[in-house]
């Protein structure tokens, strides 16, 4: 054999053990770059008071034959409540199969669930933010990375001392401070994915962070919150022309921090200023790399709506009875309530007068003043008691409507089943998965803990709004919160969801 045959031979042989290593499902990926394009609209409705502007942005990601849309919109859903209509994902999804050759499948739309309002020509603005990123689609290099932010959130359910749970809402009052337990969990982790161009400069950062853009800003005009905050911030340091993507995670039950707070305005633009300078500290530990795969699955799934709802509402109205029934007379109103409150929390003992006066009724054998004493507090303590039977009752009242709402809403859809999306996308080591309904933090931290990729994160509020989607032991609390009451499924839902989950990670 000839020494140039020889050689020949050789290489093929190498090159025959070196795709034998590589998985089949990735040999063409390999072989093929990476192309990344980002577009952006203002989507602020210009005749209401506008604080900061809302944004659709698009990113276009192909590779090869495979393109994955992501799309984040400033608003509240992608349908169901709010602004958008219930056509716009099936519009925009029909109108980029028919412009740009797109399948629905590829399209990925996440709502930041900020409550700001948008414009009524939405649609045609998504389709423009896309049409702005396909037409600029450059070759790119990926990675992946996390960071963390543990400052700018709370849990809002609290787990109560009688096993119940209930929540921190604008909407009732809070429970007594020593009714109290325990919260539930937050997830501190900022989930990043970072496109470069070739020559290093960074496009784009998709950054998943899970937390409800309910805090809004001092003038009360419409805004972007946090995520829109935490982007600019982004965007002015990061680096020229790049376009911060920021897809909202299990927000269910996590508020911002000091939501209840009275002494100052609630104001957004800390909590997004802080969580935009984490994820800038998470990108600089991203090493992106040219030679990634990219992948994008789809799937429907059906979930069983709610078959206890009768049940739930009928345990609210006789708890209602029976706290009505509770209420105890008292001669006080608020009115003389709250300066004999103050006067008999500063002296317990003697607050009718001075303790001389109680030491001469003494001497006299006398005891009008602790008669009397004894019979405000009675009176006050009836009047605290009735004070907290109203906040239970509006508790109740409040999620007792939302229970009535859903029900009328599943027997108008004449079906036992509710259909969802479920996604996984994948861009190198960077894998998201996505649902409609509005997670609750512990199904984010299951999906984490079983998958079988590290950099793994979890978006609610995407490709539709099936409302709130609780875990099965939140979905049977008997304390009754939003969470478990504004919801349209039974709690069977999240077993087949997380097995969902777990089949599409295995196709990866």
């Amino acid at each position: 054999m000839s020494t140039r045959n020889f050689h020949k031979t050789s290489l093929f042989a190498l090159l025959i053990v070196c795709f034998t290593l590589i998985p089949l499902h990735d040999v063409n990926l390999l072989a093929e770059e990476l192309l990344a394009g980002v577009g952006k609209a203002d989507i602020s409705e210009p005749t209401k008071p506008i604080n900061d502007p809302l944004f659709v942005k698009a990113l276009v990601m192909k590779q090869g034959k495979k393109v994955a849309i992501l799309i984040t919109v400033d608003a509240v859903a992608i349908g169901g409540i709010g602004h958008i209509s219930d056509k716009y994902l099936s519009n925009v999804r029909t109108e980029l199969q028919r412009e740009l050759g797109i399948p629905p499948s590829s399209v990925i739309v996440n709502a930041s669930h900020c409550h700001g309002i948008v414009c009524s020509d939405v649609e045609q603005r998504t389709i423009q933010a896309v049409r702005s990123a396909w037409s600029s689609i450059v070759p790119v290099q990926a990675g992946a990375g996390v960071s963390q932010e543990g400052r700018i959130m709370e849990n809002r359910r609290l787990l109560m001392t009688d096993g119940s749970e209930t929540d921190v809402r604008h909407a009732y009052s809070m429970p007594r401070d020593q009714d109290v337990k325990a919260i539930g969990p937050i997830d501190p982790e900022v989930g990043l994915l970072r496109l470069d161009r070739m020559n290093g400069s960074p496009l784009a950062v998709v950054y998943n962070f899970a937390c409800h853009p309910i805090a809004g800003v001092p003038s009360k005009a419409s805004t972007a919150d946090f995520p829109g905050f935490a982007s600019k911030v982004i965007e002015e340091n990061a680096g020229t022309e790049i376009m911060a993507f920021f897809v909202q995670g299990c927000a269910g039950d996590v508020n911002p921090i000091v939501y209840k707070g009275v002494h100052n305005p609630r104001d957004s633009e800390p909590l997004g200023n802080m969580l935009g300078l984490s994820v800038l500290r998470g990108l600089k530990t991203i090493k992106p790399k040219s030679d990634v795969a990219m992948q994008i699955l789809n799937e429907p799934l059906s979930l069983p709506r709610a078959a206890d709802m009768e049940t739930r509402i009928k345990a609210i109205e006789s708890e209602q009875a029976r706290l009505l029934k509770s209420l105890r007379g008292t001669s006080l109103n608020f009115k003389t309530f709250l300066p004999m409150a103050v006067q008999y929390k500063v002296s317990d003992e003697f607050p009718a007068y001075y303790s001389h006066r109680y030491l001469l009724d003494a001497a006299n054998g006398r005891d009008d003043l602790l008669k009397m004493d004894a019979e405000n507090k009675d009176n006050m303590a009836a009047y605290l008691e009735n004070i907290e039977t109203m906040e239970r009752l509006t508790r109740l009242n409040v999620n007792l409507d939302l229970l009535k709402m859903h029900l009328e809403q599943n027997k108008a859809a004449k079906s036992e089943t509710l259909e969802a999306e479920v996604g996984v996308l994948r861009v190198g080591d960077f894998v998201l998965t996505t649902f409609p309904g509005e997670l609750t933090t512990q199904i984010g931290l299951n999906i984490k803990k079983s998958s079988p990729h590290r950099f793994t994160f979890v978006a609610g509020y995407t490709n539709g709004y099936i409302y709130y989607t609780p875990t099965a032991q939140q979905r049977r609390n008997t304390g009754y919160a939003q969470e478990d009451c504004d919801c349209l499924i039974g709690p069977e839902w999240q077993k087949l969801f997380e097995d969902k989950v777990g089949e599409l990670m295995k196709k990866l």
